[in-house]
């Protein structure tokens, strides 16, 4: 753990680090950015959830929802990781001391496991592909249920990276 937490001050010693630590805005729009890309990337993957679920938009073939919102989804992820990677960068050490971060870090790993098995395994199924309307396979509302319940973790455990600062 000392060596981890070394390599993170020195991360947030650089002077870019220092910079985006230090400045009255950049901090704030960075992480305004962060939260812009959360709420889109993060929201629509919600509703894609309830698709799966077939509790929302049940009328609306799966194909057509996935077409649709793919776009925004993959938008929202690369603001979220590039201004997650900045703000890491601004506070690494005390990141990496926060009881929360690891977990959160590790229900982002599991959530994007579970979107990349979705995408190449089970959305490809023909049962999954020919479902136009109301209830999808059990494989697919699994998967739904899952990325509801891994991305809410995500924002759970950044929500307590604040108010959790050390272990």
């Amino acid at each position: 753990m000392a060596s981890l937490l070394e390599l993170a001050q020195s991360i947030e010693g650089t002077r870019i680090g220092v910079a985006i630590a230090e400045s009255s805005l950049a901090f704030p729009i960075i992480e305004g950015i962060h939260l812009i890309g959360l709420s889109i990337s993060v929201g629509l993957i919600f509703l894609t959830d309830l698709r799966l679920l077939g509790v929302f938009l049940r009328h609306v073939p799966l194909n057509d929802v996935l077409h649709h919102l793919r776009p925004y989804v993959l938008g929202g992820f690369a603001a979220i990781f590039i201004s997650g990677g900045l703000l890491f960068w601004a506070e690494a050490a005390t990141l990496v001391a926060s009881p929360p971060f690891p977990f959160k870090l590790a229900f982002i790993v599991l959530g994007g496991l579970n979107a990349l098995y979705f995408e190449f395994v089970i959305a490809r199924q023909p049962a999954v592909q020919n479902a136009q309307h109301g209830a999808l396979p059990a494989n697919a509302q699994l998967a739904g249920l899952a990325s509801l319940v891994l991305w809410t973790l995500v924002i759970v455990c950044g929500r307590l990276i604040p108010y959790i600062p050390a272990w």
